[in-house]
């Protein structure tokens, strides 16, 4: 069998996505070059309920098959349930860009005849079609990583642009928030992140940053998170009274994107919502400090980057090994306060 898969014409697709928001996102131009080169294939794509709103409305994709991984495809019952559904199905080719093991098992046990992706996680005699990671391609941006995948596997690759499109009803609804709660510049606020508390820029100096965003640029604050953050943003809000909407555990995921693509910026850690405001063009300042943003920085011309360089960073640990968390104490109130002003500034002349 070819090692390539530009000379198949499959009728039907699976792609497998990855498990997270912002590993999603940056995903979206490798989907949009699987669309661009079997324009006449069904694509499906199999993914976590949490990250299926990211190509719900692509026009990229026909399909959007959930993985209920905590609950109806839990365990190796759960997983075998879950290939019977795809076999069902009867894909021609799955591209999976997930790297796990269990991602070539599954489509293994599915039956799919051709299985691409890169040999990573011990999967290489699960692929059909396995791609060795090249050298040139380590250290550069996740959406080149993914981009690369496709063209060994023989692809013709476009833009590689990010690509996020919501439901017109989304985006009503969005409009309409906005509309009631706003006064003055919309900037949205993300004091979580997934990935341990080493990529999360105190809680008090958001608030401070509110509080100076409310009074000298009459800005409306929009508070973006889970639950778990509810309590980062009643510190927001007690600091910047009635210009704080909280958000936190109160949207949809397409809801939240399609929020932050209104706002005027977006202020926020290394996370997966500073993915989704990079892929609409969101200006963003992006606070990073034990993670690579070489790696996982935004993908757009329309931000910042803030961050120290210390002997330590990017450490790429959960919790801070130094115990004194100087990578994020390092930067204050006033350098992320002007760099979000000189984006508001740079939005208001365009």
């Amino acid at each position: 069998m070819p090692r390539t898969i530009n000379q198949l014409a499959p009728e039907k697709i699976l792609i497998r996505s990855t498990n997270w928001i912002g590993d999603a996102v940056m995903t979206t131009p490798a989907v949009r070059t699987i669309r661009q080169n079997f324009p006449d294939a069904e694509i499906t794509v199999l993914a976590y309920p949490w990250v299926a709103d990211i190509f719900l409305a692509s026009p990229h994709v026909d399909k959007v098959m959930l993985y209920h991984k905590n609950t109806l495809h839990h365990g190796l019952g759960g997983l075998w349930r879950l290939s019977r559904e795809i076999a069902a199905k009867h894909f021609d080719l799955a591209i999976l860009l997930q790297n796990a093991f269990e991602a070539a098992l599954l489509v293994k046990l599915a039956g799919i005849p051709v299985r691409a992706g890169y040999k990573r996680d011990g999967r290489s005699l699960l692929l059909s079609h396995g791609v060795k990671i090249k050298k040139s391609i380590r250290g550069k941006h996740h959406v080149y990583y993914y981009q690369g995948l496709m063209r060994d596997l023989g692809l013709s690759c476009g833009a590689d642009k990010l690509f996020l499109r919501l439901s017109d009803d989304t985006m009503t609804w969005a409009r309409q928030l906005i509309a009631e709660q706003s006064k003055g510049v919309v900037v949205g606020l993300n004091p979580g992140a997934a990935y341990g508390p080493a990529k999360r820029w105190p809680a008090e100096r958001y608030a401070g940053l509110a509080a100076r965003l409310a009074e000298e640029r009459q800005a409306t604050l929009l508070v973006f998170g889970t639950k778990s953050d509810n309590a980062a943003a009643a510190e927001i809000k007690e600091a910047a009274p009635g210009r704080v909407v909280d958000l936190t555990g109160n949207t949809t995921l397409a809801q939240a994107m399609a929020l932050i693509g209104l706002c005027d910026a977006f202020v926020t850690n290394d996370s997966g919502l500073m993915h989704v405001a990079a892929a609409q063009d969101t200006p963003l300042v992006a606070i990073f400090g034990s993670t690579n943003d070489v790696a996982t920085g935004p993908f757009s011309e329309r931000s910042v980057v803030v961050r120290k360089e210390l002997a330590c960073s990017p450490c790429m640990k959960t919790h801070c090994k130094q115990n004194d968390f100087a990578c994020m104490l390092q930067i204050g109130v006033d350098e992320i306060f002007e760099q979000t002003c000189r984006l508001l500034q740079a939005n208001e002349e365009l």
